[in-house]
């Protein structure tokens, strides 16, 4: 009987420990999913807001009175917009008429992989401006594909299939109008061909873009898309380094 008693405490405490170290455990999965929850909504409001400044970049807010995330369509061409996977067009309208188009194409062939593009063309065919979102170029070569990086990319602005002539929609080394980098002709060599089949898309579509009908509830995920890399991109602040020339 003594020792039956003396084990009730025992066995007490030890439930007592169990029902304590239950409980830290569920506390601390409780934690990290809500810290997980939480980076995933922080990643994701930070891809928004890059994304929409980058539209806002390409086409500034005043030229369109329309929901920019919500009239967006998802169309397919894997030889001029550079996938298989569908590609978001962003539909930009002032009092009901058609502005401007913002796709997001891919150029697959850059030196390290696919580059992923924001490309703004205006309602007569002349680009309204291009930006880079995604890509993983050479640091110090490839990278000055960014506008932080130079100002190449703002020489889109304006042009059109008539203005260069489509012949010279290439780089210099290739007989083009378009300037490569030093050390680098890969790189701006397949964003050059990107842009040039996003204004060969929009002249061949135009009207069936403005046409169908809008993505509408799915518009939040889709918009983001153009910044869910695929594992071959990153976004441009994280672009490798490769010890070797892109020319070529």
């Amino acid at each position: 009987m003594g020792n039956s008693d003396a084990r009730r405490p025992t066995l007490k405490s030890m439930a007592v420990a169990a029902g304590v170290l239950a409980l830290f455990a569920v506390v601390g999965v409780g934690l990290v999913a809500l810290t997980e929850d939480s980076t995933h909504e922080r990643i994701d409001r930070n891809e928004r807001e890059f994304l929409l400044r980058s539209l806002n970049d390409v086409l500034p807010g005043e030229r369109y009175d329309n929901a920019l995330f919500e009239d967006t369509i998802q169309v397919v061409d894997a030889d001029l917009l550079g996938t298989n996977q569908p590609v978001t067009v962003y539909r930009a309208r002032n009092n009901g008429r058609p502005e401007a188009v913002i796709l997001a194409p891919v150029a697959p062939d850059g030196y390290s992989g696919a580059i992923r593009l924001l490309v703004g063309i205006n309602y007569d065919g002349t680009l309204t401006g291009v930006r880079v979102v995604a890509h993983r170029e050479t640091p110090g070569l490839g990278d000055a594909i960014e506008v932080q990086r130079s100002d190449w990319i703002l020489g889109f602005d304006q042009l059109s299939l008539k203005q260069p002539p489509l012949e010279s929609w290439a780089v210099r080394r290739d007989g083009g109008q378009f300037d490569q980098f030093t050390g680098a002709t890969v790189t701006p060599r397949a964003v050059v061909k990107a842009v040039r089949n996003s204004l060969l898309y929009f002249e061949r579509h135009r009207d069936a873009l403005f046409a169908d009908e809008a993505s509408g509830a799915a518009s939040d995920s889709e918009a983001a898309s153009p910044l869910k890399n695929q594992q071959e991109d990153r976004p441009h602040s994280q672009s490798e380094t490769h010890s070797e020339s892109e020319n070529d």
